[in-house]
């Protein structure tokens, strides 16, 4: 007897169809909208096997509800939906989908540092509105990116990715991490100091850090105060690590250069956040890992693990 497992999404058929021979399928047949929670809890009641995406909270509450469920597959490479610990306490595995979106993410970082140093964006709302009657000398004048210092803060896969791209810039690399990277120190010249030292002489800070309980909040008003007055402040990690009220308000009230945001606290950002109607803010729709390439091969990952399972192996990419 086949398996039973239910998608969350409507993914494209033929990512799907393979996974036909080893599980019965039901599937929420939007693309673009969440599915509802009571129709998940319905949903999960027989299933032995779920895919879900970052939208998807897999809590106490859906394991109720779930108890045949053996496998979460998660599309996505942070995991802050699921609730690790009570799927370990009823032998539930979960994988997720590392490495298949490093350097896309990597990429897509420092095209957002850009965009808000040199205020692209802007720019190009300025020429849209019909804004541009002249050229003048300080027209729009952004921040050089060659030859400043970059702090990261997290220095897993993708924060080194980012390091690299930033020394093509000849940028300086600072960072902090909870480990340090001594190999990456020696090949790049990457410098590891403390989290204070890292605000106050960056130029660019770029949080690559995970969300979890040590990272809810990192950078609140004071660690914001630290920052120098025309530093730029990116965050592509996870919303839930800034605050975005303390954000707002420095930013309001002229410290820092600008903010490039690609994640927020809560997803999708309401069009009345008060971060939105700054001009020195880029925001984002969670797009960095948005490659045809790098979504493909996430699906494929998840794919991979589900086949894994369907066929009574030990999937791969398991969430430890």
């Amino acid at each position: 007897m086949k398996k039973k497992l239910f998608i969350t999404r409507k993914f494209p058929p033929h990512i799907v169809e393979p996974l036909k021979e080893f599980y019965d399928i039901k599937q929420w047949e939007e693309e673009e909208i969440v599915i509802p929670r009571e129709k998940l809890l319905a949903a999960v009641a027989d299933c032995e096997a779920l895919w879900v995406t970052l939208a998807d909270q897999v809590d106490e509450e859906l394991l109720v509800h779930a108890p045949h469920l053996k496998l979460v597959t998660n599309l996505a490479v942070g995991f802050n939906n699921i609730d690790i610990k009570a799927l370990r306490k009823r032998g539930i595995m979960a994988t997720n989908t590392p490495g298949v979106l490093t350097n896309t993410t990597a990429d897509f970082v420092m095209g957002l540092l850009l965009a808000t140093a040199r205020r692209i964006p802007e720019s190009d709302r300025y020429l849209r509105e019909g804004k541009w009657k002249s050229w003048y000398p300080m027209q729009l004048v952004g921040k050089d990116v060659s030859g400043s210092t970059i702090g990261i803060i997290g220095m897993g896969r993708i924060g080194q990715a980012v390091a690299r791209r930033a020394k093509g810039f000849d940028m300086k690399i600072l960072y902090n991490n909870r480990r340090r990277r001594h190999e990456a120190e020696e090949m790049y010249g990457f410098q590891y100091v403390s989290l204070e030292d890292l605000l106050k002489q960056s130029d660019f800070v770029v949080i690559m850090t995970p969300f979890n309980d040590d990272t809810v909040g990192l950078i609140g008003a004071e660690e914001l105060a630290l920052m120098k007055d025309d530093a730029v402040l990116i965050n592509a990690s996870r919303g839930g690590i800034i605050d975005e009220n303390a954000l707002y308000e420095t930013l309001k009230s002229g410290k820092l250069w600008a903010a490039g945001l690609d994640v927020f606290e809560q997803e999708p950002i309401t069009l009345d956040h008060p971060l939105l109607t700054l001009p020195n803010v880029v925001a984002l729709p969670h797009i960095g890992s948005a490659s045809l390439q790098t979504r493909t091969a996430m699906l494929m990952l998840n794919v991979k693990a589900l086949t894994a399972y369907g066929q009574g192996q030990t999937p791969s990419n398991r969430i430890d």
